[in-house]
């Protein structure tokens, strides 16, 4: 099993998550973080802390698009390891639906 950020992470982007992981297997896309699945240590800290509800375990039904994406973009965007505030209006995009297909960006963000 391991840790997996879904779509509700896409333009919230919290960092509560990458302050908590003990082994630091959070990479930063543009809009969004993923979580490396063979780094990830299924310890479970980062779940609670994600305010937008984004972080799931792979076991989850129906989360096999994400564990892929999560491993995708682990491999080819920056680590990051140092909270940041998140985007200014991240709560305006809290729980909307469809936000894969409206915003996703494969364009890797700043990391550490």
């Amino acid at each position: 099993m391991t840790y997996i950020v879904t779509d509700n992470c896409i333009k919230c982007k919290y960092m509560d998550c990458v302050e908590v992981c003990p082994v630091d297997c959070f990479y930063e896309g543009e809009n969004m973080l993923v979580i490396h699945p063979d780094e990830c240590i299924d310890c479970g800290v980062c779940e609670p802390e994600c305010p937008a509800e984004a972080i799931k375990p792979d076991t989850e039904s129906g989360l096999d698009k994400w564990l892929e994406i999560n491993t995708k973009y682990a491999s080819v965007w920056p680590n990051i390891t140092e909270k940041r505030d998140p985007p200014p209006d991240a709560k305006e995009f809290d729980g909307e639906e469809g936000k894969y297909e409206k915003y996703f960006s494969e364009a890797p963000g700043e990391g550490d």
